[in-house]
C-alpha cells in the first residue's frame, strides 16, 4: 500500500517559540511561566492499537484511505526531529498533526534533537486527534504510524519509540524500555568505581524516579543521568540513548522524594500535560483530579547530574523494577539465566500510565516493554545471549511496592535508592533462597531487613501457598514461549 501524506496546507520549520504561540489557544500558563495543557485522552491507547505486519487488511486499508483523503482538506503542522546521538544510528522522525492540536507538535518537538539533513524520514507519525474513532495503526515495515482519536502526547512519543525499537531489532540490537545512568561509588576498599546501570520498568513503577535521582552522593561519588525511557542495547554491552529530554510522570512529585525531577518540572522551560493548575497558575502535583498520569516534558540539560552524552559506554548493572505487594523482597540477585527469565516475566502491577481502569492489578509484560513488535521470545533469547557474553554484567530485581500486603511495609524511594547505591558498592550480603534458587539479601547497609521479611506478615502455611501460587503463575507464563531457551525456563525451580 502506497502512503502519501498530502495536506491541504502545511505549517513546518517552526521553532519552539513559534510552536508554543501556535498552541496558545490551549495553554494554561503556570506560576513558573511554563505552558500547561489538558488533553481529552490521558493515557496510551493500548487496547486500540493494531500492529500491521505486512499489508493492511480491508478494514485497515479503508481507514487509512479515509484518513489520507481527510487530510487533503486540512491544514497540518509538521515537525522534524532526530532520535539518537550516535555515529552508529540516527533516525529522522517526521510528525504530522492537524493544526488545532499544535500543542502535541510543541510538546513532541522538545523530546528529540534538531533534525538531521535527510531528504526522507526514517519514521513518520500522522495524528488526527479529532478522528471520531480511537485507533492506532502501526505499519513497522513502512515506518509509519497513524494515531486517530487521541490527543495524548505520550501516544506520539511512544509511536516513534516503538518503531525505532523495531528498526534496531532488525540490526541484531535490543530496544529496551529502560532508563540509564552512570553511578560512581567507593567499594569496600574505598576504591572509586564507575558502573553503568539500566533500570527496566513499566511506566509508573518508579523507573524515571530512580533514574533521575542523585542517590544523596557527595564528593568524588555521584551519578550521571543518561536516559529515562528507551535505550538500544548492543551486543558489545553499550547502550545508545534515544531522546533529548524526559517525559516524566508527575503524580506526587515533591522536592523531598524527587529533587531533580521537581527542579526541572518547575522550570519555565518545562511543559505540563494533565497536571492540575489553578486559575492563578498554581501547580498542584499532589492533586490527581484530572488523572494520576500527569506528565511533564523536562529539559535534561537543566537537570543536575547530567552531561553532554545520552549514551552509556557499558551496562554493568541491569535492574528489573517490579511493584508487587506480597512476598517479593526489596531486592533479588539473579544468574544470567534468571535475568533472562525475569526479562520474560516482566512482573509488575498495572498503573495509570497503561490502563487506568485496572490500576493495582497484577500484570506481566515481556521486558516491561509494551511496545515490542514481533516474537517476544526472540528478544528474551537475545537478552540471554548478551548476558552470557558478558559475565561481568549483573542482573537484579528491585521491588518498589511493599512486603506483606496492604498491612505490610512500604519500600520507599529513599530505600530503593540506597539499595541501588549498595549494589554499586558491592556491599550487600546474599544467600540462596531455597524456594527460588536466586539470591536474597541477608544484610544491606543502612536498611533494616527485618521490616521486609515476609515471614513477619504471613504464617508459614500461607507463605508457602503464596510461593506455590507464584511458581504456577510464572511457569504458566513462561510456557507461552516454547522457543525460549531451556536454560531460561529451568532457572528458578518452577
Amino acid at each position: 500500500m502506497t502512503i502519501e501524506i498530502k495536506p491541504k496546507a502545511l505549517i513546518k520549520n517552526l521553532n519552539k517559540v513559534e510552536l508554543r504561540n501556535l498552541a496558545g489557544k490551549d495553554e494554561i500558563t503556570t506560576e513558573f511561566s511554563s505552558a500547561s495543557y489538558v488533553s481529552h485522552i490521558r493515557s496510551r491507547s493500548a487496547k486500540f492499537t493494531e500492529i500491521i505486519d505486512n499489508e493492511p487488511n480491508a478494514e485497515q486499508s479503508e481507514i487509512i484511505k479515509r484518513v489520507l483523503e481527510y487530510i487533503t482538506k486540512k491544514t497540518m503542522v509538521m515537525v522534524e526531529r532526530t532520535m539518537c546521538q550516535s555515529d552508529q544510528i540516527d533516525l529522522l522522525c517526521r510528525f504530522y498533526v492537524t493544526k488545532d492540536f499544535a500543542r502535541n507538535a510543541f510538546m513532541w518537538h522538545e523530546m528529540l534533537f534538531e533534525s538531521a539533513e535527510k531528504s526522507k524520514s526514517d519514521l513518520t507519525v500522522v495524528s488526527i486527534p479529532e478522528w471520531p474513532e480511537r485507533k492506532v495503526l502501526v505499519l513497522p515495515k513502512q515506518g509509519i504510524t497513524f494515531i486517530l482519536g487521541s490527543d495524548y502526547t505520550g501516544e506520539v512519543k511512544k509511536a516513534f519509540l516503538r518503531m525505532a525499537m523495531y528498526v534496531v531489532k532488525q540490526r541484531g540490537w535490543l530496544g529496551l524500555h529502560a532508563g540509564s545512568k552512570m553511578i560512581k561509588v567507593k567499594d569496600k576498599t574505598q576504591k572509586l568505581i564507575k558502573k553503568g546501570v539500566l533500570l527496566f520498568g513499566l511506566s509508573g513503577t518508579g523507573k524515571t524516579t530512580l533514574t533521575c535521582h542523585h542517590h544523596f552522593l557527595q564528593g568524588d561519588e555521584g551519578v550521571i543521568i543518561k536516559q529515562d525511557d528507551v535505550v538500544f542495547l548492543l551486543p558489545d554491552g553499550s547502550a545508545i540513548g534515544t531522546e533529548k529530554n524526559f517525559y516524566a510522570k508527575t503524580e506526587g512529585l515533591s522536592p523531598k522524594t524527587d529533587p531533580l525531577l521537581y527542579q526541572t518540572a518547575t522550570s519555565h522551560n518545562a511543559i505540563l500535560e494533565n497536571v492540575l493548575v489553578e486559575e492563578n497558575g498554581t501547580v498542584d502535583f499532589q492533586n490527581c483530579l484530572l488523572t494520576s498520569n500527569g506528565r511533564a516534558v523536562v529539559m535534561r540539560q537543566e537537570m543536575a547530574y547530567t552531561d553532554n552524552s545520552i549514551n552509556l559506554p557499558y551496562a554493568n548493572v541491569l535492574i528489573f523494577i517490579c511493584r508487587r505487594n506480597d512476598i517479593i523482597p526489596p531486592v533479588i540477585k539473579l544468574t544470567p539465566e534468571q535475568g533472562a527469565a525475569f526479562f520474560m516475566l516482566g512482573e509488575s502491577v498495572e498503573t495509570s500510565a497503561g490502563d487506568p481502569t485496572q490500576v493495582g492489578k497484577s500484570k506481566r509484560v515481556v521486558g516491561t516493554n509494551p511496545l515490542i513488535i514481533g516474537p517476544e521470545s526472540d528478544e528474551g533469547n537475545r537478552f540471554y545471549n548478551i548476558l552470557k557474553a558478558h559475565p561481568d554484567m549483573e542482573a537484579y530485581v528491585l521491588n518498589t511496592g511493599r512486603v506483606g500486603g496492604e498491612n505490610g511495609e512500604k519500600i520507599t524511594v529513599q530505600e530503593s535508592v540506597e539499595i541501588l547505591t549498595q549494589i554499586g558498592r558491592g556491599s550487600i550480603t546474599w544467600q540462596v533462597d531455597p524456594d527460588w534458587n536466586y539470591l536474597i539479601p541477608t544484610d544491606i547497609p543502612n536498611i533494616d531487613l527485618k521490616l521486609y521479611n515476609p515471614m513477619n506478615y504471613y504464617a508459614e502455611e500461607e507463605y508457602q501457598e503464596r510461593v506455590q501460587t507464584l511458581k504456577q503463575e510464572r511457569k504458566k507464563w513462561l510456557s507461552k514461549y516454547p522457543t525460549l531457551s531451556k536454560e531460561i525456563t529451568e532457572s528458578m525451580n518452577l
